[in-house]
């Protein structure tokens, strides 16, 4: 059975940090391309940060120099080090994993989803 359970999130003032933590498992964790996702109230779900299998990253132009992605292949746990947070950054962020692309077609599973509030 795959499980990917993210943990980290919660209440936090702007200009704050929170780290994301995302552990997977029924999967070959090192063969799978890392995503996160976040969808905010009203909106769709948009992509944030990836990280491929080889660790390329690639980062959402709206969050790109505050966020970081991340993955430590022996615990089977990805990252997502969220720093300089603005209101504009709640959301539920999921994880989510494929073994091809990294589009959300390409996407074979997701985690539950965790609440990030970001107060002003």
């Amino acid at each position: 059975q795959v499980q990917l359970v993210e943990s980290g999130g919660g209440l936090v003032q702007a200009g704050g940090s929170l780290r994301l933590s995302c552990a997977a498992s029924g999967i070959i964790f090192s063969i799978n391309n890392m995503v996160w996702y976040r969808q905010a109230p009203g909106k769709q779900r948009e992509l944030v940060a990836t990280i491929t299998r080889g660790g390329s990253t690639n980062y959402a132009d709206s969050v790109k120099g505050r966020f970081t992605i991340s993955r430590d292949n022996d615990k089977n746990t990805v990252y997502l080090q969220m720093n300089s947070l603005k209101p504009e950054d709640t959301a539920i962020y999921y994880c989510a994993s494929g073994t091809t692309a990294l589009d959300r077609e390409s996407i074979e599973y997701w985690g539950q989803g965790i609440h990030v509030t970001v107060s002003s």
